[in-house]
């Protein structure tokens, strides 16, 4: 049984969302706060978190950062806001779903199901191979290779890390930020720049059009996407 951790202090929606979920086969804990959540989520093993964002004490995106740092599995973020900033906020502090209230129980729970399948899918590629194919790009992680219609194309390290991480993370978006983070770390010299000039970098090596890319897609405003 797949378990899912709900961090929410309005009690009644918490146990809304617990019933739609246990009806639908799934197993759920309840945190009223950020930091019983992080408590949970630190303590315990979850195959998703449905976020709330505005929670008492520590915040929801403060909350999904703090996660994200220890815990690699989807999080669904659950709001009354609607403005795209919060959205973007959201997403770059690791989130991959935004739903806003009030919700249709039954599409929480369907993207709750997609995205754990889609989660699953992503760790058993992971498992079981170690070479990413999509459409005619061929990565090869454990050579560090990249072909492209099965020519190889000759990538720098950062290049390979950072196209390397899009595409074991398809379709979601990521900032420049976070990209930054992950492929160099804040500590390193530079600034999110890099990865602006790294991603046009790696399109003019992988697409046949770089100025319409088949691969790395730029969601304005918010960051990069591998499609």
């Amino acid at each position: 049984m797949r378990n899912i951790l709900i961090i929410e202090d309005e009690a009644a929606i918490a146990e809304l969302e617990r019933d739609y979920l246990e009806v639908s086969g799934f197993s759920s804990d309840i945190a009223g706060t950020g930091e019983e959540g992080l408590q949970k989520a630190k303590a315990n093993t979850y195959d998703l978190i449905l976020l709330d964002l505005m929670l008492p004490g520590m915040d929801g995106f403060e909350l999904c950062q703090q996660i994200r740092k220890i815990r690699d599995i989807p999080i669904l973020m659950v709001t009354a806001r609607k403005e795209d900033i919060d959205k973007i906020r959201g997403f770059d502090r690791g989130a991959d779903d935004y739903i806003v209230k009030p919700f249709n129980p039954a599409e929480l729970v369907a993207r709750v199901k997609a995205h754990i399948a889609r989660y699953d899918r992503l760790v058993n590629r992971k498992q079981l191979k170690h070479e990413i194919h999509v459409r005619g790009l061929h990565i090869d992680q454990k050579a560090r290779k990249v072909y492209v219609n099965e020519e190889e194309k000759i990538l720098t390290a950062k290049e390979f890390d950072l196209l390397t991480f899009l595409a074991t993370h398809p379709n979601q978006v990521f900032s420049k930020d976070h990209l930054f983070e992950r492929i160099w770390g804040y500590d390193s010299m530079g600034d999110i720049s890099t990865v602006t000039v790294h991603i046009r970098k790696i399109r003019e090596k992988i697409e046949e059009n770089p100025a319409e890319p088949d691969y790395i897609e730029t969601i304005w405003g918010v960051g990069y996407r591998f499609k």
